[in-house]
């Protein structure tokens, strides 16, 4: 039976997950949750904010209700929520163990997403190729942002070498999504030998690609070196960086073991600290949630205990490097998820708050599972008032933010289609924006892309769920690289 849940209410560790999903077409998901719950010290429990209905009608999620802080979004409440299959993916024949197809994006002409040894544009309804940028490895790497001319970056693998079954992701390039052109590829050395690298992002007009070595950055526009890892007595280095409007790293200075971590807001000119927070000692790892303004996550000496990355968000006032507050996520309560420095899930950032799900727990009248969205002042590290319900037998995590609006996706039931709504980030009602079909050979390909392993992008009435990684093809399993949804 596809899964009811979006996760589970126990999460794997993020690699699990990631192959998990690449291999298996139907994930099967068991859950076990937290009834969310709050006192009256952390947001009034009996204010009525709290209560959101899941049928609110209302252009760009709750048409007259009390505005987001942050103004209204762009989405819009279609004259039919009711969706069909625009078109179907199916995974390309691998063979390697795994390949990294890393990445995709919607624009107002493509649907755009990376393939095997490729990134092919395609048409948003039809999915037709409207252009193939090949490359000679596979993509490790891509950047979720995109400049305001379409352009974004991805991580490669160089040409296999002769006699090996091994291309190391060494390859730095930047994609122009609209006239499917890659505008150029670099990459650094260390002597004779490239750099390594794992990450990639676009923060202003950097591109930032991070590593065990260290890190470096390159011009948008040309390519041009801006700096790259260097030799230090202080053993230290850039891990990755995040980006968006701003760059942003996590900087590692000592040894591996014991390694003392720090977030930084980044010049993208120079690569000079503009603040610096020093994190907490028992961080060996951290992730940056947003950049401006700037939100880090770390599980703090490992007490989250679930292998979610998370304990505990940092909310750092950019300008200085001092932290505005320090918002405890319990585990037991709670689901995000980080991974790597620009790797967090179900969680999003707006309105001066952070948002999060809760970890699924038993539903009302209908039975099944069920959670909430909630969300934490920034400011203050405070529960607000903020309360999102999936509904019976529905789970729900936050994709991206809409101007001040949370779009949210819902996991259905064994016998429902998946959701997309607004979350207005102002009253909390919500406004449904697209419903996948019912059909159960549908639900079961939407149901394997999880949200701990798959992308997820909903614009303009679409909505796109696709894999980050690929694998040998397993006797009776079909397996998808995308499927694409649209409203009427």
């Amino acid at each position: 039976m596809p899964p009811q849940g979006g996760g589970g209410g126990k999460k794997l560790n993020s690699t699990t997950a990631i192959v998990v999903a690449a291999v298996v077409a139907v994930a099967v998901i068991v859950g076990g949750g937290v009834w969310y719950a709050s006192g009256d010290d952390q947001g009034g429990k009996d204010d009525p904010a709290r209560n959101s209905s899941a049928g609110a009608t209302g252009g760009g999620g709750g048409g007259d209700a009390k505005p987001a802080p942050d103004g209204a979004g762009k989405e819009e409440k279609p004259s039919d929520a009711n969706a069909k299959v625009l078109f179907q993916l199916p995974a390309p024949k691998v063979t390697e163990s795994v390949a990294g197809v890393h990445g995709s994006w919607i624009t107002d002409k493509a649907y755009v997403k990376s393939g095997l040894n490729e990134v092919v544009g395609r048409d948003l309804d039809k999915g037709t190729e409207l252009w193939t940028v090949p490359l000679p490895g596979e993509v490790c790497a891509a950047s979720p942002h995109v400049t305001k001319d379409n352009k974004t970056a991805v991580l490669f693998a160089g040409p296999m070498p002769s006699g090996a079954t091994y291309s190391p992701c060494t390859e730095v390039g930047v994609i122009d999504i609209d006239a499917g052109k890659l505008l150029w590829q670099k990459s650094v050395k260390d002597g004779d030998d490239k750099i390594i690298f794992s990450e990639i992002t676009i923060g202003g007009d950097a591109v930032g690609v991070g590593g065990t070595r260290g890190g470096a950055a390159f011009d948008v526009a040309t390519g041009k070196v801006r700096w790259q890892p260097k030799p230090n007595a202080e053993q230290c280095r850039d891990v990755g960086y995040a980006g968006g409007e701003a760059l942003a790293t996590v900087r590692s200075c000592g040894s591996v073991s014991t390694p003392q971590l720090s977030i930084e807001y980044l010049n993208p000119k120079t690569g000079a600290p503009l603040s610096k927070y020093k994190m907490p000692s028992g961080v060996d790892q951290a992730s940056i949630v947003s950049t401006k303004p700037l939100v880090a996550a770390a599980d703090v000496g490992d007490t989250a205990g679930d292998g979610s990355g998370v304990s505990d968000f940092f909310s750092i006032d950019e300008k200085t490097g001092t932290l505005r507050a320090r918002i405890a996520a319990d585990a037991e309560k709670y689901a995000p998820r980080c991974r790597d420095t620009e790797g967090c899930t179900k969680v999003v950032v707006g309105n001066g708050r952070i948002y999060v799900p809760t970890e699924e727990h038993e539903g009302g009248s209908e039975g099944g599972r069920t959670n909430e969205i909630v969300s934490f002042d920034l400011a203050t590290g405070k529960l607000t008032s903020d309360r999102a319900d999936a509904g019976d037998r529905y789970t729900m995590h936050p994709v991206r933010m809409d101007g001040g609006n949370v779009i949210a996706y819902k996991y259905p039931p064994y016998d429902k289609g998946g959701q997309v709504v607004s979350v207005n980030g102002g009253s909390m009602e919500q406004t449904l924006l697209l419903e996948a079909p019912a059909d159960r050979a549908v639900r079961e390909v939407a149901t394997s892309f999880t949200v701990d392993s798959a992308e997820f992008r909903y614009a303009d009435g679409r909505l796109f769920m696709a894999t980050r990684l690929m694998s040998q093809e397993r006797a009776g399993i079909k397996r998808y690289l995308a499927i694409g949804f649209g409203a009427r």
